[in-house]
């Protein structure tokens, strides 16, 4: 049984260029992802938005348009074209990467005509307590593709194939304030409690209670498993879905697909608890993203050395459900000027991906912006985006050769923690890693390698550690920042074996070192 630390990658931001070429890039990069040490990458939403070229993806039109249709201004999508994005998975798959696909199933927008019905009115942020009763309602529901005349699927969307929609034409001076429960719906049931009920997100909601609905759901899910061989799926806004309908339709999958699907869901909370909650109630057929961790790096890097450092693990699922837990740093959603923007300051960002990437709990994601960075405008804002490839680069490395077997902390100190891994029986290798959100620190850490030498990967510091004859060493770190100490004897044999020709961003100094 292969014991390879997997390692995913979010391959793209919100601000991507519009400009269809990601597709491409992403059979351009996967040979050079893979040989990296990510394992999987998980790709945007591939299907056509409401705006066309310009939609990130999440704005669904059309699940089945992959950028073949001339549908919503052109026949791409912001990424590219169907045989594109065909081709980057192939690439991928060739390569021995996996891929996940962007499931947006919880809403619809931008329908092709409007449709007559009635409607409760209630607040946006109070769905318990409608403003008015029944009225006449004239709503943007029906979805029939005309550019795509029933290819794939000849299914037509109606109004009472949704239970809300955020828009009535006889009261269009209440656009954006106020939801619309159609006629003989209810919100979906096994929700986000947010707002009294938080089945209703934008546009057009799916109502999951309906057997049409969730047939076609399934239906596409098959189709997409077809035509795309994906490995799984991200699945998007599962707060806002009723929780059963996840076990029911994964396991419909998997038994088409004849092969296990890895799922990772968007429960957006800062809350444990809820977290909890959703795992309890969907059994072991996902996966979550751990926000609590996020907001614990946005916190820190926020404070600076005023953050314990000791509890940056504390209320986590990495903490207390680490397989069921994907880590994360940024996303696109956090990142600046986005919608749930909290973000995790540049300098901080280095020891947080250490964190996620060297340590033994959670499935690790890093994001394109923060391995490539980005630069964009919005809003009156320029917005720069560092990128942290050099180290991560490193972190992957360690990660894929070195990050194997007992794990012992030493989260004992205000600014400066630390773990050490002492590998195992395929990856006899030992690491520690030390970082502090203060000033430099150094701490003695066990490695179990008596009279060894070890050098710190991330170049930080220059002068080895030697270890006593018990297995200790007194490693150490710069100030604010983290160090990836390493066994010289096995980092000599990892590079024999692999050799250095993919270490393009580690210094000759460096690699002459090794050598010794």
């Amino acid at each position: 049984m292969s014991d390879l630390n997997g390692t995913m990658i979010q391959y793209f931001h919100w601000y991507v260029p519009a400009d269809g070429t990601l597709w491409n890039e992403v059979t351009d990069k996967a040979k050079e992802l893979a040989n990296a040490g990510f394992t999987a990458v998980w790709l945007p939403p591939a299907y056509k938005g409401f705006a066309g070229t310009f939609d990130v993806g999440y704005g669904v039109y059309d699940l089945f348009d992959l950028g073949e249709f001339n549908q919503r201004g052109d026949i791409r999508t912001k990424y590219g074209t169907r045989e594109q994005y065909l081709a980057a998975i192939k690439a991928l798959h060739s390569s021995g990467v996996q891929v996940y696909a962007d499931g947006v199933l919880n809403h619809k927008i931008g329908a092709d005509a409007p449709e007559s019905t009635k409607a409760t009115p209630f607040p946006q942020h109070d769905r318990l307590n409608p403003k008015r009763g029944l009225e006449d309602a004239k709503v943007y529901t029906h979805f029939y593709f005309p550019g795509r005349q029933g290819k794939y699927s000849s299914f037509e969307w109606h109004w009472y194939h949704f239970d809300a929609v955020d828009y009535n034409e006889y009261h269009k001076e209440e656009a954006g304030n106020t939801v619309y429960l159609l006629e003989g719906k209810q919100f979906d049931d096994y929700v986000a409690l947010e707002n009294g009920n938080f089945s209703y997100l934008m546009g057009c909601d799916l109502d999951f209670q309906n057997e049409w609905v969730r047939g076609e759901i399934t239906y596409w899910g098959k189709w997409y498993l077809d035509t795309t061989g994906v490995d799984g799926f991200r699945l998007d806004a599962i707060k806002h879905i009723s929780s059963w309908f996840f076990p029911s339709w994964l396991d419909e999958l998997e038994k088409y697909a004849k092969k296990d699907l890895f799922v990772v869901g968007e429960y957006w909370t800062p809350d444990l608890g809820t977290l909890h909650w959703y795992l309890d109630a969907i059994g072991q057929r996902m996966s979550v993203f751990d926000v609590p961790l996020h907001y614990n790096f946005h916190y820190a890097s926020k404070q600076g050395g005023n953050y314990d450092m000791r509890r940056i693990l504390d209320g986590t699922l990495m903490q207390q459900r680490p397989y069921q837990a994907v880590t994360f740093v940024e996303n696109h959603d956090s990142q600046p000027l986005q919608a749930l923007e909290s973000v995790v300051e540049p300098w901080f960002k280095p020891l947080a991906y250490a964190i996620i990437l060297l340590r033994q709990e959670g499935y690790p994601c890093v994001f394109y912006a923060d391995y490539y960075g980005a630069n964009y405008q919005d809003r009156g804002h320029t917005i720069p985006m560092p990128s942290h490839r050099w180290l991560i680069d490193k972190f992957l490395f360690a990660r894929k050769h070195h990050a194997y077997g007992p794990q012992y902390d030493y989260f004992d100190h205000w600014n400066t923690i630390g773990w050490t891994r002492l590998g195992n029986e395929n990856h006899p290798g030992a690491m520690a890693v030390i970082m502090s959100d203060g000033a430099e620190g150094s701490k003695w850490m066990e490695v179990g390698k008596p009279n060894a030498t070890f050098y710190d990967l991330t170049e930080h510091i220059q002068d080895p550690v030697q270890t006593n004859q018990d297995g200790w060493g007194e490693f150490r770190c710069k100030g604010g920042s983290v160090s990836v100490w390493i066994e010289q004897q096995s980092l000599k044999q990892t590079l024999t074996s692999i050799g250095t020709s993919f270490l393009e961003n580690m210094s000759r100094s460096f690699l002459e070192i090794l050598r010794r």
